[in-house]
This record gives structure tokens, sequence and C-alpha cells, in this order.
């Protein structure tokens, strides 16, 4: 599991603040053996079973080709008008109607923002693959920026062993085998076996991709967080490819979440993505998003039986979320610290400064969560001399250490990725100015006298 680490910063700490538990939240039960839940802002996961479980996630891996692609376009390294040729292969896997697909034609070329509705809308698989050749050269190239991207947003680690998970039996054998926690061998989250033997080179023809819970968390976390405009296209519940054309097709979003889809039984307001995959070993799985009042929830449903249950329980823990859950003050700015409210100054014209907090803590709680945290205080030691004090000049908010707030409440905490301890900074509320030659002088002469007598 992913820790939670500590902040390293030189200091004098003291600790301060109220320790008492969160009160608990109405119960949640999931329905499906693989399930977690995380704040869209920070990537607190607030609920998690068998979330560290590598099970193959499907079209779920596509959210990593949209990162990519977004990405590309960002960095200038592709623009949305560029046109988009296929060779052949592509041209036919795009006829295939057992796939998701816009049937393609080597003849034409495609905008790279047609192509990117169509995965984003679709789940369209030659679509991707024609965007990872225009970014990358290859699908394999692009196979391997997925799995360094993974590895770099913290995603964990890649299966150490290939194969080994086809021969585990159950979820707890999997997981105590330790395997990894995920890795791309396409951009698309088909099993290799299905490309025909087109499949990226640096791969094999036996090879699956591998996403947990947690992973895919991680990675709609991100993708939510650098790349909002996600949201844009994967909000669409239909739109016509090529419309007017003889290849025009009806897209139809396969997250029926969405107001505007064919299964109105199953609409969820709040849902504004993300995406579906289904694989025999993993069942019918869900990776979805949600805003309710400007407070957002990313969530990862593995081991639904069918299309239908994987949005139910979607719409059951996001409910459970928006009910239990709320962003709180936890410590207001411009705050004196408990048992530390001043600090001392040498040689200026007042012998010491308040000192407050530079900024508020906010925090996702659950109900009277918010009493669940502390703090310490973390003076900067090169600041101080050997009696622990300042030396003056002090200015007005100038950062003298920082403030570390603690959860003391009974949840554990962790958080998607690697997150340090939330921390601000502790300012100096007034100035001090430099005494003068006189005043230090006598300063100095007065303590003589006082260490005499």
């Amino acid at each position: 599991m992913i820790r939670k680490t500590g902040i390293a910063a030189a200091g004098t700490i003291i600790l301060a603040g109220i320790f008492s538990s969160a009160l608990p939240a109405a119960a949640y039960e999931p329905s499906v053996d693989t399930v977690i839940l995380a704040d869209a802002e920070t990537g607190e996961v607030l609920y998690e079973q068998n979330s560290e479980v590598p099970l193959p996630p499907a079209s779920m891996t596509k959210m990593m080709t949209e990162y990519l692609i977004l990405e590309a376009v960002e960095n200038g390294d592709i623009s949305w008008d560029d046109q988009v040729s296929v060779n052949d292969f592509l041209a036919s896997l795009s006829h295939n109607r057992s796939l998701s697909n816009v049937m393609m034609r080597t003849d034409e070329t495609y905008t790279v923002e047609e192509l990117y509705e169509s995965v984003a809308i679709y789940s369209a698989n030659a679509s991707a693959m024609a965007l990872t050749e225009h970014i990358s050269g290859s699908e394999g190239a692009f196979v391997e920026m997925m799995n360094e991207r993974g590895k770099e947003i913290g995603m964990g680690d890649l299966l150490r062993e290939e194969g080994a998970e086809e021969n585990m039996e159950n979820l707890e054998e999997i997981a105590a085998a330790e395997l990894g926690d995920f890795q791309f061998v396409n951009s698309t989250g088909l099993p290799n076996r299905l490309l025909e033997g087109s499949h990226p080179e640096g791969t094999s023809e036996e090879e699956d991709n591998y996403m947990s819970a947690r992973a895919s968390a991680t990675l709609a976390y991100h993708l939510v967080k650098d790349y909002p405009e996600v949201l844009d296209s994967a909000s669409i519940p239909q739109q016509a490819f090529r419309e007017g054309s003889a290849d025009e097709i009806l897209m139809q979003n396969w997250n029926w979440m969405l107001e505007g889809t064919q299964y109105e039984d199953l609409d969820y307001e709040y849902v504004d993505g993300l995406k579906t995959g289904y694989t025999e070993a993993a069942g019918f799985t869900f990776t979805g998003t949600a805003e309710k009042d400007g407070q957002r929830f990313v969530s990862v449903v593995m081991g639904a039986d069918s299309e239908a249950h994987r949005f139910r329980e979607t719409e059951e823990i996001m409910e459970w979320a928006f009910d239990n859950f709320q962003e709180e003050e936890i410590f207001p700015g411009n705050m004196t610290l408990d048992s530390h409210e001043t600090v001392p100054v040498s040689k200026g014209e007042e012998e010491e400064t308040a000192v407050v907090t530079a900024e508020s803590v906010s925090k996702m709680t659950m109900d009277g969560g918010e009493d669940s945290y502390s703090y310490r205080v973390e003076l900067d030691e090169e600041l101080l001399n050997e009696d622990g004090e300042l030396e003056a000049p002090v200015e007005e908010g100038d950062v003298v250490g920082e403030m570390v707030v603690e959860y003391d409440g009974e949840r554990d905490i962790s958080y998607l990725g690697e997150q340090e301890n939330t921390s601000v900074d502790i300012v100096a509320a007034e100035s001090v100015e430099r005494a003068g030659f006189f005043s230090l002088t006598m300063r100095n002469i007065s303590s003589f006298f006082s260490g005499l007598f």
C-alpha cells in the first residue's frame, strides 16, 4: 500500500490540538468484489475494498491513452487539426463491429479531434491506435510512454512476473502474490490476442493490460485534475461521427449514467465521466467521476455482473460520499498557535514577535470529523540562534516555520499516489526592527551585571 510520507523539516516540535474520533458515517455495503472511492481534489481515499488486486481493465486502459493525447496537444507535439491517415490493418479493424469502432478508410484522413472524440465518447479502438501512431510513430513506442507515465503519476509498480496472474484462482491469491499494480501492453485495453498478430512491438500475443482499482483511480484522479477538459467529451451522451457521409455512425456513450443516453433508468445527473470496461476476469467495470455542489469524487467499480449493476453500484457509492463527506475548514488562516503564540527575537527593539498561520487548512471529513485533527509546530532551525531566537530585523510576513496537520481519528488515511502531510507556513505577524548601537550596548551591560549578581 502506498503510504503518506512525513515532512522532513528541521525545528522545535510542539504538539497541540484536539484528539477525538470522527463520527461513523452511514454504512455503505458494496455488492461488488472490488471498489474504491477518492476525493477528486486531494486524492484522499475515502473507501476501498480489494483495491490493490491487478485485473484486466479492458477499455478503462484508454484513460491513459486519452491522458497522453491531451498532453501531446498541450505540449504542441500535435494539434487538434492534424490530419491522420490509417493503414490497411487499422482500416480493417475499424470495420469489425464486434468491437467498439467507427469506420475508417485508407483513402481518407481524419482530424486528431474527431478521432479523439470517438475514443472519449464511443471507446473506438482503431481510432485510439491511429492516434498513438500519430503521436509516437508506433503503438509500441506509445505503450512505453503509457507505462512510464503510469509510474510517474503514482499508479504503483509494474507487474513483476508476466503471466503469473493467469494462474491465480481468486482475488486473495492474486493479492498475496504481490505481482504489482498495473501494466499496459496496448493503447486500447483489448487483449493482444484479438489484434491478429498486429500487437505492439515489445509485447507478446498472450499478454493483456492490468490495473488494480487503486491504479485505475489514480489514473482517473490525475486525468481529471491535469486535464479537466477530458470531461467536455466524456460527458457527451451521443454524437455523430462523419455526419452526412457513407460512414456516418451515431456514437452512443457507453457511460449510461449520462442523461441523454438510451437508458433513462440509469441516469445520474452528477456523473460526467469516465470509462467503462468488461473482461471475464474483472467482470463489468466502470471508472466514474461525479460532481455535486462543487464537490467531486472519483470511483472505480470492478466485478459487477452486468452493465446496469456497475452503474447502480457507482450511484450508490457516490450518493454515500455526497451524504457523508464534506470539505471543512479545519484550521483558519491567521491563526495563533497554542503554546507558541510568539517567537523570541534577539537584537531587536522588541524581545519577541507574534506568529500566525499564513493560510487556512481544509480537509474532506465525515460529519463531526473536523475535530479529529491536530497540529504540530516546526520552526526553521536555520533561522534560530543557539538560544532558539530569531535575529532582528524581522519583517511582517517572514516565514519562520510550518504547522503540520495530523489526523487523529479512526479512519485509515491514504492517498492516490504519494502525498505528504498537509502543512502551511507560519509567519511573523509583526515586524521587529534591529535595536540601535546604544540600546544593544546598554542591554549587554545590563546582562553582564545581572550575571554577576
